[in-house]
């Protein structure tokens, strides 16, 4: 009995020293290490989806543009995280300049002045800085989708590099900085919770605007694409959906409730996207496909991504399957319509995007009404939040629209957006990169 009585004295005295060693550790250095695990695996998880659309769009294109497609993704981690230490951060969360167009602080120049920086949430500045930047590096990679096997890689990496500058930064500042207008915008700011306007918009409507402005790969709609990888294509979809956790959850930059009710949301709304999917699919066309399945998935995630901070799990599954539903009715319009958006990056990204931003406005949580009417002055309506959703989605689409433009027009003027026929029909891959995918070179 003593000697159990020594042991539990021993076990109570360690305890009583971790506990001791992790209020010092929480207060001395005000640093949540719970919060901090948490966005750092959140960081990780995010960085994750660049590989995994790497592998979504690469299995989706022909055998001879396989690594060049890839290559798109891979190298805005390189060019995006340059420009997001030397002054991404800065523009997208530093104080309103220029009539709050941008941001800018002296001190994130480089991210020189926050190398001791801990926010106000318990998280070294560091991590979220990070966390931030692997949003700025998927957003272009997501439009590579939309001009895939016909653009050179030369004018691709000026074009990401212009654009995260002067379209994702602006974007990101209005949206998620604490002076931003449309953060400020109505009771209590236009929701975007993960990135439905910053990200899936602006990604969608640019892969838009870029596809009708290089035009048509040679020999579309007649000559067989066939994509070179469906097996690649979908474990890529399968890294999307888990790196997704990160993408929806970490944006709550803490570690407790906010966190498990946003990734419940992305979970519950993925599975109905893809669910939903296979049934209109295998109804409409009589059999239900890889592909669609990944689609569906992709519908439902980016759906949620703006919403899933105020929807509860029911709302996250209508979400999902609307999402889904539009987004199939889109591509379908696009085969009608014969405009060449190569890997539908407009059609799932842009037009999930759109209805997740706008719909969720019918399935917020009654807290969140409750806390904008308070902040109101004592009422606040769905249809009035549903106007601001509306107006935050209105101007995404336009700048991002006229900025695209206006950057291929400039662009194209020194270096060719378009690759050169023969490079095109030889195959990127082998033109660009000098490389090729299998050993092989499709005869198409």
């Amino acid at each position: 009995m003593k000697l159990f009585t020594k042991k539990l004295s021993l076990l109570m005295g360690l305890l009583l020293l971790a506990a001791t060693g992790t209020v010092w550790a929480g207060e001395g250095n005000n640093i949540d290490t719970g919060a901090t695990a948490w966005m750092l695996t959140s960081t990780a998880l995010v960085l994750l989806m660049i590989p995994g659309l790497a592998m979504f769009y690469g299995g989706l294109v022909r055998t001879k543009n396989v690594l060049g497609t890839m290559m798109h993704s891979f190298a805005a981690m390189g060019v995006m995280s340059v420009i997001w230490a030397v002054v991404g951060y800065s523009m997208c969360f530093g104080d309103n300049v220029l009539g709050g167009w941008f941001g800018w602080n002296p001190d994130y120049i480089g991210l020189r002045g926050i190398d001791t920086s801990i926010m106000e949430g318990g998280v070294p500045e560091y991590v979220f800085t990070m966390f931030q930047g692997k949003f700025a590096i998927i957003t272009p990679a997501l439009i590579a989708g939309a001009f895939a096997e016909r653009v050179s890689f030369k004018g691709y990496m000026v074009f990401i590099a212009l654009w995260g500058l002067l379209v994702y930064n602006p974007l990101c500042h209005w949206v998620w900085a604490e002076d931003g207008f449309l953060f400020n915008l109505g009771a209590n700011g236009a929701i975007d919770f993960a990135g439905g306007t910053v990200v899936h918009i602006s990604a969608g409507i640019s892969g838009l605007v870029a596809a009708l402005y290089i035009g048509a790969r040679r020999g579309f709609p007649i000559t067989s694409m066939p994509p070179s990888n469906l097996v690649m294509t979908m474990i890529g979809a399968g890294l999307l959906w888990v790196g997704w956790f990160g993408f929806n959850a970490g944006s709550s930059v803490t570690s407790g409730l906010s966190t498990a009710q946003a990734l419940t949301a992305t979970q519950v709304a993925a599975a109905s996207g893809a669910l939903t999917w296979l049934i209109v699919e295998g109804w409409h066309q009589g059999k239900a496909t890889a592909l669609g399945f990944a689609s569906g998935i992709l519908a439902g995630l980016v759906a949620v991504t703006p919403a899933a901070g105020v929807v509860q799990p029911m709302g996250a599954l209508a979400l999902g399957a609307i999402a889904s539903v539009i987004c199939y009715l889109a591509i379908l319009l696009k085969n009608r319509l014969g405009y060449d958006d190569s890997l539908d990056a407009f059609g799932v990204h842009g037009v999930g995007g759109i209805v997740g931003a706008l719909l969720l406005t019918f399935f917020i949580r009654d807290s969140w009404m409750e806390e904008a009417a308070a902040a109101a002055g004592g009422s606040w309506t769905v249809m009035q939040q549903f106007g601001v959703q509306a107006l935050a989605v209105l101007i995404a689409i336009v700048y991002a629209a006229v900025l695209t433009l206006v950057l291929l027009w400039i662009i194209n003027k020194f270096i060719p957006m378009r690759a050169k026929t023969n490079d095109e029909m030889k195959g990127l891959d082998d033109s660009y990169h000098g490389e090729r995918a299998y050993g092989m070179i499709s005869p198409h």
